[in-house]
């Protein structure tokens, strides 16, 4: 489905954002690749937009929503699974198959694609551990199967050898044998120490070598610091909740005020986590 000028505050879970000039939700990977094929304009790809802040300007191209691709299932203990497959329900999957290891990925609000792009984690353990290997598609239409070794995979970060493709499947290998984590302990855990219910986009920034980022914005006394309508979370200081009807550009003008106060303080720099586009 094609419509145009959709408000991406709409599909981001930060409430905020600029227009998308095109909204393309594609039902198979078929209809996608077809779409591809005749698509001249740049491409944004996106799942539950919860990791995502598209500036106040907006994006001139297509947005290329991915929920639909939500393939799902087990073969000789390799789960496939589409790009728009959320976390929560993957773990949910892995623990009725009895299949240890995906527990921490119920405490993430992501889909699959956004976990393979990013690498994402929570609780020490990260998406790209439990790879077999992923689909790709490039801007042109063409599917690929790529291998682990085709990407350099670090902490909240996957570099591609193969340029313009993007994640549209993977196959997943849970091999634990004992399960490490109990859901429902870690979704208590992230609730009593994150501010869920509120509008954010989960942690903001990266940790570096050695520091959690939060502990360093809380040290340079910012929590509970607001721009506009967009401030550092009282109960979280690496979440940034849109508390007031928040523009991006609120929400980007305090990520710079963050970085900037605790350059000064540590002369640490933080790299965003959340993708700004």
């Amino acid at each position: 489905m094609l419509s145009h000028n959709e408000p991406m505050s709409k599909y981001c879970s930060l409430r905020a954002g600029g227009i998308a000039q095109d909204f393309f939700t594609p039902s198979t990977l078929n209809e996608l690749s077809n779409f591809l094929k005749n698509n001249q304009k740049p491409i944004l790809m996106l799942g539950l937009g919860s990791n995502l802040l598209v500036r106040d300007e907006g994006f001139a191209g297509v947005v290329i929503k991915l929920t639909q691709l939500n393939r799902l299932d087990i073969k000789n203990d390799i789960i496939q699974t589409g790009a728009g497959v959320t976390l929560a329900k993957l773990s949910r999957f892995c623990d009725t198959q009895n299949l240890n290891g995906a527990e921490f990925l119920s405490a993430i609000p992501g889909s699959v694609g956004g976990a393979l792009a990013m690498n994402a984690g929570a609780f020490d353990s990260d998406f790209w551990s439990t790879v077999d290997s992923v689909t790709t598609i490039n801007t042109s239409g063409a599917i690929f199967k790529r291998n682990i070794t085709e990407f350099d995979i670090a902490y909240r970060q996957v570099t591609p050898h193969h340029q313009n493709e993007a994640f549209i499947g993977a196959n997943l290998k849970f091999s634990q044998m004992d399960k490490q984590q109990d859901i429902k302990s870690l979704l208590k855990k992230r609730n009593a120490s994150q501010p869920i219910g509120q509008s954010n986009c989960g942690s903001v920034f990266k940790n570096p070598p050695n520091y959690h980022a939060a502990k360093l914005i809380q040290e340079s006394g910012l929590k509970g610091f607001c721009i506009g309508g967009a401030c550092i979370s009282d109960k979280h200081a690496n979440f940034i909740i849109n508390q007031n009807n928040a523009t991006a550009t609120d929400i980007e003008n305090l990520i710079k005020h963050i970085q900037e106060n605790v350059h000064s303080k540590f002369n640490i720099d933080l790299e965003t986590e959340v993708v700004i586009v």
